[in-house]
Protein backbone atom coordinates (compact mmCIF):
# COMPACT_ATOMS: atom_id res chain seq x y z
CA UNK A 1 0.00 0.00 0.00
CA UNK A 2 1.37 3.41 -0.97
CA UNK A 3 2.01 6.09 1.60
CA UNK A 4 -0.76 8.68 1.63
CA UNK A 5 0.57 12.23 1.71
CA UNK A 6 -0.33 15.75 0.69
CA UNK A 7 1.54 18.96 -0.13
CA UNK A 8 0.56 22.46 0.85
CA UNK A 9 2.12 25.91 1.15
CA UNK A 10 3.63 26.55 4.57
CA UNK A 11 1.98 28.98 6.96
CA UNK A 12 3.15 30.87 10.02
CA UNK A 13 2.22 27.91 12.25
CA UNK A 14 4.77 25.78 10.34
CA UNK A 15 7.91 27.65 11.45
CA UNK A 16 9.07 24.85 13.77
CA UNK A 17 8.42 22.22 11.10
CA UNK A 18 10.43 24.17 8.52
CA UNK A 19 13.29 24.64 10.96
CA UNK A 20 13.36 20.94 11.83
CA UNK A 21 13.46 20.00 8.13
CA UNK A 22 16.30 22.48 7.59
CA UNK A 23 18.22 20.87 10.45
CA UNK A 24 17.50 17.40 9.04
CA UNK A 25 18.81 18.55 5.66
CA UNK A 26 21.95 20.03 7.22
CA UNK A 27 22.58 16.72 8.98
CA UNK A 28 22.04 14.81 5.72
CA UNK A 29 24.53 17.12 4.01
CA UNK A 30 27.03 16.44 6.82
CA UNK A 31 27.04 20.07 8.02
CA UNK A 32 24.65 20.35 10.98
CA UNK A 33 26.82 23.08 12.54
CA UNK A 34 26.30 25.28 9.46
CA UNK A 35 22.53 25.60 9.97
CA UNK A 36 22.08 28.96 11.68
CA UNK A 37 18.36 29.45 11.03
CA UNK A 38 16.16 30.15 14.05
CA UNK A 39 12.38 30.29 14.47
CA UNK A 40 12.60 34.09 14.63
CA UNK A 41 14.62 34.29 11.39
CA UNK A 42 12.23 31.93 9.56
CA UNK A 43 9.21 33.88 10.80
CA UNK A 44 10.70 37.25 9.82
CA UNK A 45 12.26 36.40 6.48
CA UNK A 46 9.83 33.83 5.09
CA UNK A 47 6.50 34.97 6.47
CA UNK A 48 6.83 38.65 7.33
CA UNK A 49 9.20 39.86 4.60
CA UNK A 50 8.34 37.19 2.02
CA UNK A 51 11.93 36.59 0.90
CA UNK A 52 11.22 32.89 0.41
CA UNK A 53 8.31 30.48 0.18
CA UNK A 54 7.97 26.90 1.37
CA UNK A 55 5.94 23.90 0.27
CA UNK A 56 5.53 21.16 2.86
CA UNK A 57 4.73 17.48 2.39
CA UNK A 58 2.87 15.71 5.19
CA UNK A 59 1.73 12.16 5.70
CA UNK A 60 -2.05 11.71 5.69
CA UNK A 61 -4.63 14.01 4.20
CA UNK A 62 -5.24 17.76 4.48
CA UNK A 63 -8.12 16.95 6.82
CA UNK A 64 -6.04 14.55 8.93
CA UNK A 65 -2.39 15.53 8.50
CA UNK A 66 0.37 13.42 9.93
CA UNK A 67 4.11 13.83 10.31
CA UNK A 68 6.07 16.18 8.05
CA UNK A 69 7.85 14.28 5.27
CA UNK A 70 9.63 16.95 3.25
CA UNK A 71 9.85 20.48 1.96
CA UNK A 72 10.77 22.66 -0.97
CA UNK A 73 12.00 26.15 -0.06
CA UNK A 74 12.24 28.56 -2.99
CA UNK A 75 12.39 32.21 -4.01
CA UNK A 76 12.09 34.24 -7.18
CA UNK A 77 14.93 35.80 -9.14
CA UNK A 78 15.01 37.58 -12.50
CA UNK A 79 16.67 36.70 -15.78
CA UNK A 80 17.89 39.59 -17.87
CA UNK A 81 18.16 37.24 -20.85
CA UNK A 82 14.57 36.02 -20.75
CA UNK A 83 13.13 39.24 -19.32
CA UNK A 84 11.08 37.08 -16.96
CA UNK A 85 11.19 35.90 -13.38
CA UNK A 86 12.79 32.63 -12.47
CA UNK A 87 12.14 30.28 -9.60
CA UNK A 88 15.19 29.24 -7.61
CA UNK A 89 14.83 26.13 -5.49
CA UNK A 90 17.08 26.73 -2.50
CA UNK A 91 16.40 23.43 -0.75
CA UNK A 92 14.42 20.31 -1.46
CA UNK A 93 14.47 17.67 1.25
CA UNK A 94 12.54 14.46 1.78
CA UNK A 95 13.11 12.52 4.98
CA UNK A 96 15.07 9.31 4.32
CA UNK A 97 12.22 7.08 5.45
CA UNK A 98 9.86 8.76 2.95
CA UNK A 99 12.11 8.61 -0.12
CA UNK A 100 11.23 6.68 -3.29
CA UNK A 101 7.52 7.20 -2.67
CA UNK A 102 6.95 10.01 -5.16
CA UNK A 103 7.21 12.91 -2.70
CA UNK A 104 10.18 14.54 -4.44
CA UNK A 105 8.38 14.30 -7.79
CA UNK A 106 5.23 15.74 -6.23
CA UNK A 107 7.17 18.66 -4.72
CA UNK A 108 8.68 19.38 -8.14
CA UNK A 109 5.22 19.16 -9.69
CA UNK A 110 3.98 21.82 -7.26
CA UNK A 111 7.05 23.96 -8.00
CA UNK A 112 6.23 23.63 -11.71
CA UNK A 113 2.72 24.92 -11.06
CA UNK A 114 4.09 27.91 -9.15
CA UNK A 115 6.63 28.62 -11.91
CA UNK A 116 3.91 28.53 -14.57
CA UNK A 117 1.54 30.70 -12.52
CA UNK A 118 4.31 33.31 -12.16
CA UNK A 119 5.35 33.03 -15.84
CA UNK A 120 8.86 31.93 -14.87
CA UNK A 121 11.26 31.27 -17.70
CA UNK A 122 13.50 29.04 -15.57
CA UNK A 123 13.54 26.77 -12.56
CA UNK A 124 17.08 26.48 -11.20
CA UNK A 125 18.75 24.75 -8.27
CA UNK A 126 22.11 23.42 -7.16
CA UNK A 127 23.10 19.97 -5.97
CA UNK A 128 26.17 18.83 -4.09
CA UNK A 129 28.55 16.95 -6.36
CA UNK A 130 28.67 13.96 -4.00
CA UNK A 131 24.88 13.59 -3.89
CA UNK A 132 24.71 10.95 -6.62
CA UNK A 133 21.16 9.72 -5.80
CA UNK A 134 19.76 13.24 -6.23
CA UNK A 135 21.81 13.91 -9.37
CA UNK A 136 20.53 10.66 -10.89
CA UNK A 137 16.94 11.65 -10.03
CA UNK A 138 17.34 15.13 -11.51
CA UNK A 139 18.96 13.91 -14.73
CA UNK A 140 17.16 10.61 -15.32
CA UNK A 141 13.69 11.30 -13.97
CA UNK A 142 13.27 15.07 -14.33
CA UNK A 143 15.52 15.29 -17.41
CA UNK A 144 17.26 18.32 -15.87
CA UNK A 145 20.40 19.57 -17.60
CA UNK A 146 23.69 20.28 -15.88
CA UNK A 147 24.86 23.87 -16.10
CA UNK A 148 28.33 23.09 -17.44
CA UNK A 149 30.51 26.14 -17.79
CA UNK A 150 29.13 27.76 -14.64
CA UNK A 151 30.88 27.83 -11.30
CA UNK A 152 29.00 28.66 -8.12
CA UNK A 153 30.45 31.61 -6.21
CA UNK A 154 29.58 32.86 -2.74
CA UNK A 155 30.38 35.63 -0.29
CA UNK A 156 29.35 35.22 3.35
CA UNK A 157 28.96 37.94 5.98
CA UNK A 158 32.63 38.97 6.26
CA UNK A 159 33.02 39.07 2.48
CA UNK A 160 29.80 41.04 2.07
CA UNK A 161 31.02 43.54 4.65
CA UNK A 162 34.31 43.99 2.77
CA UNK A 163 32.41 45.05 -0.37
CA UNK A 164 32.11 48.51 1.14
CA UNK A 165 35.84 48.88 0.41
CA UNK A 166 34.98 49.09 -3.29
CA UNK A 167 32.56 52.01 -2.98
CA UNK A 168 33.60 55.00 -5.08
CA UNK A 169 35.08 57.88 -3.13
CA UNK A 170 32.67 60.70 -2.47
CA UNK A 171 33.26 63.75 -4.67
CA UNK A 172 33.33 67.14 -2.97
Amino acid sequence: MALQYHIRPAGLNDVDTILQLILDLATYEKEPESAKATPALIKENVFEKGYAHTLLAFAGTPEAPGAPLGMALYFFNFSTWTGRPGLYLEDLFVKPEARNMGIGKALFSELGKVAQEKNCGRLDWSVLTWNEPSIAFYENVLKAKRMDGWLGMRLVEEGIDKLKNFAPAAKN
